[in-house]
């Protein structure tokens, strides 16, 4: 390993993003049983399971057992470039999807911070073989940041289709309500 002072951070972080990568299994049956469509899974929930996977690929290319700090700059670059090209489809298909519109929260979880950690490790990856400190933790602190944006963005998912649910049960039983008043109820609007 190149960079031995960094393998706890990356087996520690590499293993929470295989953890949460599992959970989105979770969320994404819940979002199934809820009723989203493919449009809102591609810009939302599939993005979540990206990030979550690209920092467990990041955590496994820097503690592989490269001969040289070139074989992991380009093996760093092409993560790098891989997330930003997917980040900038990514944000496309949010931008076309029509059945949810979009807040500032969501364009800035969703698009902006997963781009701006895709574009650091990029960034760093290229400027690692000439002085690897300040690289190392720029991509560190980008693979966090894609780490707690996914947590963000699957609690983001969740919480929104509780309270849809919540305010589809409320305005069903509203429904129920206002629509299979009892006889007795009838009959006396009938008397007035």
């Amino acid at each position: 390993m190149l960079f031995p002072g960094w393998e706890t951070f990356y087996v520690i972080l590499g293993s929470s993003a295989g953890a949460l990568t599992g959970l989105m299994f979770v969320v994404i049956a819940l979002v199934a049983d809820f009723g989203g469509s493919e449009q809102q899974l591609g810009a939302f929930g599939t993005p979540t399971v990206v990030h979550f996977s690209s920092v467990l690929l990041v955590s496994i290319i820097v503690t592989a057992p490269w001969p040289v700090t070139l074989a992991l700059s380009l093996a760093l670059l092409a993560c790098g470039a891989s997330g930003t090209v997917y980040m900038l489809v990514v944000l496309h298909r949010a931008r076309r999807q029509t059945d949810y519109k979009p807040v500032f929260e969501d364009w800035m979880f969703h698009a902006a911070l997963p781009i701006a950690a895709y574009a650091t490790i990029l960034l760093a990856a290229s400027a690692l073989s000439v002085r690897p400190t300040p690289p190392l933790f720029a991509i560190g602190a980008a693979s966090v940041l894609l780490v707690f944006t996914g947590i963000h963005n699957a609690w983001d998912t969740v919480t929104y289709i509780t309270v849809a649910r919540w305010e589809r049960r409320r305005a069903q039983s509203g429904d129920r309500i206002s629509g299979s008043g009892s006889p007795s109820d009838k009959r006396a609007g009938d008397a007035s």
